[in-house]
């Protein structure tokens, strides 16, 4: 990434990173760090909490990723993050083990700086959170102590798209590329199969946000990405994503040059099984439909399995 500068060494230089750091954790006390505004003191207790995460983040694994998309994971892989535990709740949820049981260890921000400053030696062409809704103060507390000592790879939020205005405030100039998922585009349906409220209107508040901190998706010569908005939307059976309504909402309110991965990889995880609505791959002819809106509302760039499309 010739002449790159990550976002954040501007706020760090001017002292604003470290007063983001102080303001996160006094928003911990009383949290509104998520869309849940669950209020709990999370450097006290997790009890009531819905992420069930306390001061300390916790970690489930880190290290290169190889399966992201092309303009994230380039040649060295994608440096990620997995956190554990979730602001969200769904039923079909492939990695059910971190999110719901929440198996990983806690680590100090110090150490999660570690991880960050490892990831870049490795060759990793940028930082990915998975996950990170729950765990806004203690990244940014990473973060503060990484670029201290030389960190200076893009930052990825790579986030399940329930995030609150609170916490998107406190990243606006820290991350570089935001990568929400657009789940549904119907909160009955969110509230129904990941037991959260008002979905809909809260991922379209935090998408605009996301949008307005940093813009389409820009890539170097290299085709690696460095800032941008780059949005994830899995394909659901009997159409309960809604994805007209979702597709519509990126082409007519962000921008036809939004960069969007079309997922065709659903399967019935966790308890999906128990829900008929639920239990089977999607067909062929779902997926193609989903295609066929994206061209028919104007994208110009979105990914599919059978490649990428750009106009």
């Amino acid at each position: 990434m010739k002449n790159f500068q990550p976002a954040y060494l501007a706020l760090l230089e001017n002292g604003e990173l470290e007063k983001r750091v102080k303001l996160a954790f006094e928003h911990l006390e009383n949290c509104d760090l998520c869309a849940r505004t669950c209020h709990v003191n999370r450097q006290e207790s997790v009890q009531g909490a819905a992420c069930r995460t306390g001061e300390k983040a916790v970690v489930h694994s880190f290290g290169p990723h190889h399966g992201e998309e092309d303009p994230l994971r380039g040649r060295r892989g994608s440096g990620t993050i997995f956190f554990s535990w979730c602001n969200l709740q769904c039923s079909y949820c492939q990695n059910w083990e971190i999110s719901h049981k929440g198996i990983g260890r806690e680590v100090e921000p110090e150490e999660l700086a570690e991880m960050m400053l490892n990831l870049q030696e490795r060759g990793c062409h940028n930082i990915n959170f998975v996950s990170p809704s729950h765990v806004v103060a203690q990244i940014l507390a990473g973060v503060l102590i990484a670029a201290g000592k030389g960190l200076r790879l893009p930052i990825i939020y790579n986030t399940g798209g329930y995030d609150s205005m609170e916490a998107l405030a406190l990243l606006d100039g820290v991350v570089d590329i935001y990568m929400p998922d657009m789940k549904y585009g119907d909160s009955a349906i969110a509230r129904k199969y990941s037991r959260i409220r008002d979905y809909w209107a809260i991922n379209q508040a935090a998408i605009h946000e996301m949008y307005r901190q940093v813009g389409d998706l820009v890539v170097d010569e290299q085709g690696l990405a460095t800032r941008g908005l780059q949005v994830r939307h899995l394909v659901l059976p009997n159409n309960l994503a809604n994805s007209e309504k979702v597709i519509t909402f990126l082409a007519e309110e962000i921008s036809k040059g939004t960069y969007l991965n079309i997922m065709a990889q659903y399967h019935p995880a966790y308890q999906a099984h128990k829900t008929p609505q639920l239990n089977r791959r999607i067909t062929a002819k779902e997926y193609e439909e989903a295609i066929m809106l994206a061209k028919e509302y104007g994208l110009r760039r979105y990914i599919h399995r059978k490649g990428m499309q750009s106009i």
